[in-house]
């Protein structure tokens, strides 16, 4: 139940090298309301979460907590005052156990110096029963446990710093529908508690499921404070891209022709225990769809069609011949491209500039006598930041200093540069908002129109229906369906995904 203002935020304004990244924002959070934060990829939602939890300072403005004016030093000071932030990309320790990610830095220790592991264990015990999690032992490695139990040993983390205020940014994103309701229920059980979440999503179903009230930023600027109840998806878009937004992507199905041969064909592959026996085709200008659960295999699929694994078995054919690939070099010599989940962490060198982070898997064509011709990198890298219209200061900015959106389109734009003949799509949409989602859905679109075979890796289903052409569904390694666009809907693949169908047609 809300009793007051829990956090109160003024005039909060931060500019970073070629961009103002907040101006001016002013909102407050209630006490034990869930509060969600919405706009679109640059609107200021990092920026702003990084200088609530202490990470960065802000340039002007003031922040109240609990009705005292509070100027954070560093993170772990937000956190000693009850703020912590959950970060989209989990920050525990692998290498280290559940309760000693939860007491890092605070281990308990006995009267002689030394580590009490027998306290401590009872102690991170309690925590978790806490939240309702009796299913992670704390001497369990992170490294051991689910996406989902890692996202509760977070939480546990927050809570054991007597939180006030728990910030999570895209908790959801790795998790599957039923882990995302255990995530809620939790959610509901802090809020009932007095804690406030700050929910930062991309999905607008997880908005009106989990949110009380809704803020709404644009541009580095303050929008709007709504109540949930009171609003629908279609307003809440438009006051994120500051207009009436009705745009709804619509893509024509490729049918196969009679005779028509593939571009790439997969027989029999296999990798470890991820990839089992898999076969396929892909025809020029269709979008087939991967999906499946969390685990099922489909990333490890299209990392060793691109040479990252080295298949055990099987074979691969482009265009009727039978090719090896071996790493990402032979790869992109044969005229594939992967555009992988992680951007960040897989696909973007985040300290160079978008030119070089464009043409770096293509540096050989852009040389004479082993010397790049400046003038020819820039004029490419010029064209396809025009082309898919990434929002930019210049193309000497460094690609850290893009919105997730326009980080993408710089890799998609690296791949476009090397004329492929297949691209691989890992998540292309994955934590993009819903203006650069609908652009990247066209930038797809024309390139299957234009011959190239996408094969489109996605765990919304929405998406994969909207896209796809054809759709195979992998479960434990394994394609356990394949559908046409035309006969799919969301209940049939997840039984699918979970291997239901399958079962039932042994019995």
């Amino acid at each position: 139940m809300n009793t007051g203002v829990l956090l109160r935020i003024e005039s909060i304004s931060k500019s970073f090298p070629g961009v103002k990244a907040l101006d001016g924002v002013s909102f407050d959070i209630l006490e034990g309301e869930v509060h969600a934060i919405v706009g679109e990829n640059g609107a200021g939602k990092s920026t702003l979460m990084n200088i609530l939890s202490g990470v960065y300072a802000p340039d002007t403005g003031k922040l109240y907590f609990a009705g005292k004016e509070v100027q954070f030093k560093d993170p772990r000071h937000a956190q000693e005052t009850g703020i912590a932030m959950i970060h989209q990309e989990l920050s525990l320790a692998n290498h280290l156990s559940v309760m000693e990610n939860i007491y890092l830095g605070r281990l308990t220790r006995n009267r002689f110096g030394f580590v009490n592991y027998k306290e401590m264990y009872k102690k991170c015990k309690s925590d978790l029963e806490c939240l309702g999690v009796t299913d992670i032992d704390p001497d369990t490695l992170i490294a051991d446990l689910s996406v989902s139990q890692m996202q509760m040993v977070e939480i546990a983390k927050a809570l054991s710093f007597k939180s006030k205020l728990i910030i999570m940014d895209e908790p959801s994103s790795s998790l599957t529908r039923k882990e995302t309701e255990m995530l809620f229920a939790t959610i509901n059980s802090l809020k009932q508690s007095g804690v406030s979440v700050l929910y930062i999503s991309h999905r607008m179903e997880e908005i009106f499921e989990i949110s009380d009230r809704v803020t709404v930023l644009r541009d580095g600027t303050y929008i709007k404070t709504l109540n949930t109840k009171d609003t629908n998806a279609k307003e809440l878009v438009s006051l994120m891209v500051g207009r009436e937004f009705n745009k709804t992507f619509q893509r024509k199905i490729k049918k196969i022709q009679d005779g028509e041969k593939p571009i790439l064909e997969v027989q029999g592959l296999s990798y470890g225990k991820k990839v089992n026996n898999v076969s396929f085709k892909l025809y020029p200008g269709e979008i087939l769809a991967l999906t499946g659960l969390v685990g099922a295999g489909r990333t490890e699929l299209v990392q060793t069609l691109f040479g990252l694994y080295r298949k055990e078995s099987g074979k691969i054919l482009l265009n009727g011949k039978e090719v090896e690939i071996n790493s990402p070099t032979e790869a992109i010599k044969h005229g594939l491209g992967l555009v992988p989940e992680g951007r960040k962490t897989q696909g973007l060198f985040l300290g160079m500039k978008i030119r070089e982070n464009i043409t770096m898997a293509n540096l050989p064509k852009l040389c004479r006598f082993l010397f790049i011709e400046s003038k020819n990198e820039q004029e490419k890298a010029e064209y396809y930041v025009s082309k898919l219209r990434v929002k930019a200061t210049d193309i000497e900015q460094q690609v850290r200093y893009l919105s997730g959106g326009n980080q993408q389109k710089t890799i998609i734009a690296r791949w476009l540069l090397n004329n492929p003949k297949v691209l691989f799509l890992d998540e292309p949409t994955h934590g993009v908002d819903v203006g650069a989602k609908s652009e990247i859905y066209e930038i797809i679109n024309n390139l299957a129109s234009e011959g190239v075979g996408i094969v489109l890796i996605s765990s919304e289903l929405p998406e994969v229906l909207t896209l796809a052409d054809r759709i195979l569904v992998m479960h434990n390694g394994r394609i356990t369906g394949e559908l046409s666009r035309e006969e799919a809907d969301q209940e049939i693949i997840m039984e699918y995904a979970t291997n239901q169908l399958n079962k039932e047609m042994v019995k």
